[in-house]
């Protein structure tokens, strides 16, 4: 999931729609992945953002 929409907005459209420190400075996939294990708040934030993305953008936003 993280992939897929880093790959469709990358970095920095990601960190200005979703505004997390972890998409916003010094990203990697690592990190980011980390830091939404530990803070469900920000997982949920982003899986609603995917899920949106899939509604509006279809097949176009993943891979």
């Amino acid at each position: 999931m993280l992939t897929d929409l880093i790959d469709y907005w990358g970095w920095g459209e990601l960190g200005r729609r979703i505004p997390l420190n972890c998409f916003k400075h010094d990203p990697s996939v690592k990190s980011s992945l980390s830091f939404l294990r530990r803070t469900p708040w920000a997982r949920a934030e982003v899986e609603a953002f995917y899920a949106h993305c899939l509604r509006h953008y279809g097949a176009d936003a993943k891979r």
